[in-house]
């Protein structure tokens, strides 16, 4: 089973207790997903089996290896000030969602077996050879990559709605 990752901005967590039922957990190809302050919306997307040429060419500067997240330039300083720290969770308890794929819950507390704060998020994102499209109008930029056949992830993306930090 592949690693599997919680991401905080808490940097003293000894156990996990379910909240609304599950400790949650993503997928360590996926970790990259929450390089991000909490209540940062963001955007990630790539290509997947089903994207068309035209849609790597639009969104992904025609390299289908290319991972994008993009976040509103208003939440750019909030990036920059953000310490984040990744714990990793022992798989035996979890079990996978079957949407998105890359996401795990467990119904019983966890206690981490490996814990390692992140740094800088940006260094992290060029790092990793991920682009960081820091963009001045998230919403716009979201509607038209929905609207296309690359595979996506949003998270906070209501927080678009409210003031930002």
């Amino acid at each position: 089973m592949t690693r599997l990752w919680h991401v905080s901005d808490d940097p003293a967590i000894e156990r996990f207790v379910p909240r609304d039922e599950f400790v949650w957990a993503v997928a360590e190809p996926h970790v990259s997903k929450y390089w991000f302050p909490r209540d940062c919306p963001r955007g990630t997307w790539w290509a997947g089996p089903a994207t068309t040429t035209a849609d790597v060419d639009r969104l992904l500067d025609g390299n289908r290896e290319l991972e994008v997240h993009a976040v509103q330039a208003d939440w750019l300083s909030a990036m920059r000030e953000a310490r984040l720290v990744a714990y990793r969770l022992p798989p035996e308890t979890f079990e996978p969602l079957d949407d998105p794929p890359f996401y795990f819950v467990s119904r019983r507390p966890v206690e981490p077996v490996e814990r390692r704060e992140l740094g800088d998020l940006l260094q992290l994102h060029a790092e990793a050879g991920i682009e960081l499209r820091i963009v001045p109008d998230l919403a716009a930029v979201w509607a038209r990559v929905t609207a296309s056949t690359v595979e996506f992830s949003g998270n906070r993306l209501r927080n678009l709605a409210v003031d930002t930090p």
